[in-house]
């Protein structure tokens, strides 16, 4: 084997006859973005003032929540009332109930958000692991996809269901 020098490739490649818009393009793509220098673009003062307020729906957070809430694995399915969750918060449970629907509720505040997850676990799964698991994964996600401070994540398992088992009130899918 060979040793080469940096230099000993600089002078092969620097041909007075070669400028870099005539080089032919390296072999060696990795090692010429290696040393190829780093440039940072800064934004001008002028962008970064922009006036104007940004507001995220209720609703976005609770969809947002219950796709990563379905995401986990041992989740089968949504609650049918996150008010079952937490009783003890009463009326705000109550209007977010009114307002979503199924298995996800969620109050927002400024830039900061509370959710309440009702879920439906597989049988087999250690329950509390799959709760664990939903919490940390609303929270990850709602934080990571709409730039919120998530402070409270609370989900209530509303029932146990076995693998493959119907949903009631859906239609069973022909197979």
């Amino acid at each position: 084997m060979t040793d080469v020098s940096v230099e000993d490739i600089a002078e092969e490649t620097d041909s007075p006859a070669e400028t870099p818009a005539t080089r032919p393009f390296p072999l060696n793509l990795s090692a010429s973005l290696a040393a190829a220098p780093v440039v940072t673009e800064v934004p001008s003062a002028a962008a970064a003032v922009v006036k104007g307020r940004i507001r995220v729906a209720d609703e976005v957070v609770e969809k947002v929540a219950a796709l990563a809430t379905l995401e986990v694995a041992g989740v089968v399915g949504l609650g049918e009332d996150p008010s079952g969750v937490l009783e003890a918060i009463g009326e705000r449970v109550a209007t977010a109930t009114r307002k979503s629907g199924r298995g996800v509720s969620a109050h927002v505040q400024d830039r900061t958000v509370a959710i309440d997850v009702s879920i439906v676990a597989e049988y087999g799964h250690v329950v509390m692991d799959v709760a664990n698991e939903v919490k940390n994964n609303v929270a990850r996600t709602v934080s990571r996809m709409l730039g919120m401070r998530v402070v409270e994540v609370n989900v209530g398992v509303e029932d146990v269901r076995l693998p493959g088992e119907p949903v009631p009130g859906r239609p069973a899918e022909d197979a």
